[in-house]
């Protein structure tokens, strides 16, 4: 194999090509440094600069929670999102420091704003499904649909078997031993028409009522009422029309207890199998009884003893039974007006007659019409019709037996209307119905007990009772410290005037309008009855709401609690205590004087059919 053969260089031959390899190389690191300065001044101006704008665009972005706030930066124009310089650095400084933390904070704030809202949804919805377990919450929230006229007034009637009422109607000869209430409980419980013989009366509106017919009038009056449902659960209240006047008025007299309560454990009985009762425990119900408060009030089971216990039954304890009168010390019974002789149907009988009260001469100054009480030593009507008789100003019609002028409605009104004060002493009890027969002729009533009027009808009548009546305590008369005439005469006649005026101001609402029809816009007393019973079970659902309770209510001071002003809710000592400390007998219920005040009443009612 043949060998290739290895070339020698000498080194004159090297230095011979030197100048031509070394002119190449310089070329070749020229290049290099050009292209190191190309990269380096690219990467400096390109890739440098690209990194510090998007830098700075990143420091200059302010973090927005709502999408109406970008809106606003994007939109607003540079001179209203930057502020002036001022010639302060400092100044600067600390605008813009505050500048920084203002939006900070705001941005805070949205963001909590965020954060919160949510959450205030959530306690608002758990809120609603708090209030939504009441079941009367339907019923509270009528009132805020603003388009419904009866919103937050609507009535439920319980549909009861006829037995707790009608079926008295058709038995009416049994529910008085003395009167033939069969005449009395005609024209929808109104009785029969007065004729205008002496002109004493208006044309048309006028009947002889009977004073314990307001359970059947009240109840017809309902069946008018313009805000009846048929569903309960947005019922304001709900009415039980049951007769309780007309039940215990055919069992007072030679009936056993049994018999006596047998109607009324039937009623509760009946009640509380209904779905009504079970929603409040029968607190949004009421009912009607046109009798005083004695009658039902039966503290024990002795045979002996007066009336039913319909009001001292539990289930009955928490339903508001409105009365003619009132037991002071009690919490669940509450005093309507007894029914007076005018029954108008229609507002414009009203005015006619309130006009033609103002206009009248009143030629006495005080009247009394009544009977003597010699039997009960408290009395003090001996006194008062002792005073008319030695008085050339004052005029006394006599209630005595054989005075048939003093049962006769012409006559009392004929006197009523021709007197600027009448005389309202004690009944058999504490009221007597010619109270409102009186103030109906214009006639400024003079009350000697509180009881009589001030504690007894709060809804019907003014808490000034200075207003419209005069108050001259009984011990005043009892102990001949007081000369009627003499105080009544001391009254200005302008504030004679104004007291009139207030008292015919009132005879609206205190007289029920003719159950078969409907005032316009005037409100009766059963309008102001009703509505007062809405108010009274609507607080009562609020306070449930609320968590408010009574812890220090004590039932002894009822009467003082109907006195209080809107808000106030603590009773102290009153300067009418003494009226109204409790009998010791029989803790003032149906024991003792009590109940003898409604053995008594009936009595009285008894010798005017004599």
């Amino acid at each position: 194999m043949r060998r290739r053969p290895t070339t020698t260089i000498l080194p004159d031959q090297m230095d011979k090509g030197m100048p031509k390899n070394q002119q190449t190389r310089l070329c070749f690191l020229a290049s290099l440094s050009a292209l190191f300065w190309v990269l380096l001044l690219y990467f400096h101006f390109v890739v440098l600069g690209n990194s510090n704008v998007d830098e700075s665009v990143q420091l200059t972005t302010i973090p927005v929670a709502t999408q109406s706030h970008i809106t606003s930066v994007i939109t607003s124009p540079p001179e209203v999102t930057n502020l002036a310089k001022s010639p302060y650095p400092e100044l600067n400084k600390e605008t813009s420091l505050a500048q920084s933390s203002e939006e900070k904070e705001t941005s805070h704030a949205q963001s909590s704003k965020e954060k919160e809202t949510p959450d205030l949804e959530m306690k608002k919805e758990s809120h609603d499904r708090e209030l939504d377990n009441y079941p009367f919450m339907r019923a509270l929230r009528t009132v805020e649909n603003k388009s419904d006229p009866c919103g937050g007034r609507y009535i439920y009637v319980h549909d009861l078997p006829p037995r707790f009422n009608e079926d008295m109607l058709k038995e009416c000869k049994s529910l008085s031993l003395w009167t033939n209430m069969c005449t009395f409980t005609s024209n929808a419980g109104l009785g029969p028409p007065l004729e205008n013989v002496e002109g004493v009366f208006s044309n048309t509106g006028w009947y002889a009522t009977n004073q314990f017919a307001v359970d059947v009038i009240f109840s017809n009056r309902m069946k008018q009422y313009d805000c009846l449902t048929t569903d309960s659960s947005i019922a304001a209240a709900i009415f039980v029309p049951f007769y309780a006047g007309f039940d215990i008025a055919r069992y007072l007299w030679g009936y056993n207890i049994s018999v006596r309560d047998a109607a009324s454990l039937d009623l509760v009985d009946w009640l509380m199998k209904r779905p009504e009762w079970k929603i409040m425990g029968g607190k949004d119900h009421f009912l009607v009884a046109g009798r005083i408060t004695w009658d039902f009030r039966r503290l024990t089971d002795l045979e002996s003893d007066w009336g039913n216990k319909l009001l001292f039954l539990p289930a009955a304890k928490n339903m508001s039974m409105l009365v003619v009168e009132s037991s002071p010390w009690n919490a669940n019974d509450f005093g309507i007006p007894y029914p007076t002789y005018f029954h108008p149907a229609k507002d414009a009988d009203v005015f006619i007659w309130q006009d033609r009260m103002r206009k009248l001469e009143r030629k006495w100054l005080f009247s009394f019409a009544g009977a003597p009480r010699p039997g009960n030593t408290k009395s003090i009507r001996g006194q008062i019709i002792d005073q008319c008789r030695t008085s050339k100003v004052g005029k006394l019609l006599e209630c005595d037996f054989g005075e048939s002028k003093c049962h006769s409605p012409s006559s009392i009104m004929q006197m009523f209307q021709s007197s600027l004060f009448c005389l309202q002493p004690q009944g058999d009890s504490y009221t007597r119905r010619s109270a409102f027969d009186s103030m109906l002729a214009g006639c400024i009533p003079v009350f000697f007990h509180p009881g009589s009027a001030y504690t007894q009808y709060t809804w019907h009548l003014p808490k000034n009772f200075s207003s419209y009546s005069v108050f001259i305590p009984e011990d005043d008369i009892r102990k001949r410290n007081v000369s009627i005439e003499e105080r009544l005469g001391q009254i200005p006649p302008e504030q004679v005037k104004a007291m009139r005026e207030e008292v015919i101001s009132l005879i609206p609402r205190l007289i029920y309008a003719d159950p078969r029809s409907k005032l316009e816009t005037l409100k009766d007393a059963f309008d102001v009855a009703v509505q007062a019973v809405i108010g009274k079970v609507t607080k009562l659902r609020k306070d449930i709401i609320g968590g408010q309770t009574d812890d220090n209510f004590v039932e002894e001071n009822s009467w003082k609690y109907d006195l209080l002003e809107e808000g106030q809710r603590e009773v102290g000592p009153h300067e009418w205590d003494p009226f109204f400390s409790k009998p010791k007998d029989q803790k003032g219920d149906s024991g003792g004087s009590s109940a003898e005040a409604a053995k008594n009443s009936w009595k009285n009612e008894q010798r005017h059919q004599s």
